[in-house]
């Protein structure tokens, strides 16, 4: 059986990744004042950030299905089956898109993924998948192991601002408010495919050393992990970050990836995280 890997945009894997594992992309979009880009292909994360200095914030958009089906359709040429890995359906509607669009097409098996999760924690269940299918593991294999990966993943990440995520509608009301009152930089997480605090913490520096707690805690078993930095616009600080991190768990490989367009949005610039699961 060969079976292609799919993913969305907001996974955010480097296009030589991609390439290299022959993943395939689905974009997700932002639209400034009627205008809309897609993301890693119409505007880049560098460019993003510079625009939202000088327009409004904008919306974002899921992919239409029609795209979900012209790519399966595209890839039932070459594949006996997909895997459509996807961000947290908590948040988004793209994952019941994959589910919709692998309703309507024959001729090729669609096993859609929900990651419960974005950004590159979830794009490590597509290198994953990749990995494992250029080896000819069976699509239903594949799903074992990442539901397998599931169960160690953790991912925690903490914003300057919850106006972002409290207007998109990720996060409640109440907890912005009071977020914004007291003037605490919440560490937030995944829990049920939303977004909610996973604790509140006064400062960046606080909240910062509180994952590299939390990291600890699973990587002083001494078995080995993968990890990733993730920031919005912090690159210089999330280097330094990555550097810290690497002398204290030499049995962690660290990556260093973004908020892209789409989650930058609703996170705002500033914001990092950190996720990791046990290879």
């Amino acid at each position: 059986m060969k079976t292609a890997v799919v993913t969305d945009s907001t996974a955010y894997i480097p296009k030589e990744l991609r390439e290299k594992w022959g993943i395939y992309m689905i974009p997700l979009s932002v639209i400034f004042d009627h205008e809309t880009y897609r993301e890693e292909i119409d505007i880049s994360a560098e460019e993003f950030y510079k625009e939202v200095k000088q327009r409004e914030l904008p919306s974002t958009s899921m992919p239409p299905i029609g795209e979900f089906v012209a790519l399966f359709e595209k890839l039932m040429k070459e594949y006996d089956a997909v895997i459509s890995i996807h961000l947290s359906s908590g948040i988004s509607g793209t994952f019941q898109g994959a589910v919709s669009a692998g309703d309507m097409v024959d001729g090729i098996k669609v096993y859609p993924f929900d990651s419960e999760i974005s950004a590159m924690v979830q794009g490590f269940y597509a290198l994953e998948a990749a990995e494992l299918a250029e080896q000819g593991v069976h699509a239903e294999e594949i799903l074992e192991r990442l539901k397998e990966m599931k169960r160690s993943i953790r991912a925690y990440f903490m914003v300057d601002d919850l106006s972002h995520l409290q207007r998109g509608g990720r996060l409640s009301n109440a907890q912005a408010l009071i977020g914004s009152l007291l003037q605490v930089k919440p560490l937030l997480h995944f829990q049920d495919k939303k977004i909610v605090p996973f604790e509140k913490v006064r400062t960046s520096k606080k909240a910062m050393n509180r994952v590299v707690e939390l990291l600890a805690a699973d990587a002083n078993s001494g078995e080995e992990y993968r990890a990733v930095i993730i920031h919005a616009n912090r690159e210089a600080e999330a280097l330094e970050w990555k550097s810290e991190l690497e002398s204290l768990f030499p049995n962690v490989e660290f990556l260093l990836s973004y908020f892209g367009p789409v989650i930058g949005t609703h996170l705002g610039e500033g914001s990092m995280g950190l996720g990791w699961y046990k290879k």
